[in-house]
């Protein structure tokens, strides 16, 4: 199988960049009711909510804000970088958090969400932090919990929003090869 995510590149996320985050929320939306997941984000595109206009648009003009791109397919995932949500237990030492995170459901995107969490983790090095957080959803059959694990990241936390349950996770980043004999 080829790595298509050779193709995309990665660059920070501007303004104008919404309305290809919107259709990436909006296609996952799409796809979550065709296969009778409502209750992560409901059946409303995000398109046609202002609440969740105003919340892209405020995302991808932060400074911790990428979306990756392929030549051909144009924006095919975003990454939202910062610090966390107010819902979720506060972190006991310095961190990344993993604000946003979604890919397309196009092909040529095949990859993007662990690439942009590789790029994740050499964020949070270069701030000279170790430690990586997010939180998701974690009703349904729980396979958006096991894909973070499956990138590295280790359940904590639980929480509820109303009733949406959600997953904090975390992922310790490793000591890079050669760091102690630097100290």
């Amino acid at each position: 199988m080829t790595d298509v995510t050779t193709e995309i590149r990665i660059r920070n996320a501007v303004p104008a960049d919404a309305a290809a985050v919107l259709r990436l929320f909006d296609d996952a939306i799409a796809w979550f009711a065709e296969i009778g997941n409502d209750a992560q984000w409901g059946r409303e595109p995000f398109s046609t909510q202002q609440r969740q206009v105003d919340r892209v648009t405020g995302w991808v003009a932060e400074r911790g804000a990428w979306v990756a791109e392929h030549p051909e397919a144009g924006v095919v995932g975003a990454l939202i970088l910062g610090d966390a949500t107010d819902y979720v237990p506060a972190a006991t030492e310095p961190e990344l958090y993993v604000k946003v995170l979604i890919g397309s459901r196009d092909p040529r995107a095949r990859g993007v969400g662990r690439r942009l969490l590789a790029f994740a983790d050499d964020e949070a090095r270069a701030a000279g932090v170790d430690l990586l957080r997010v939180d998701c959803y974690a009703g349904g059959n729980g396979d958006l919990v096991r894909f973070y694990e499956s990138c590295g990241y280790t359940r904590t936390d639980t929480f509820t929003v109303g009733e949406w349950p959600g997953q904090v996770l975390a992922r310790r980043l490793p000591a890079e090869a050669g760091a102690a004999g630097n100290r």
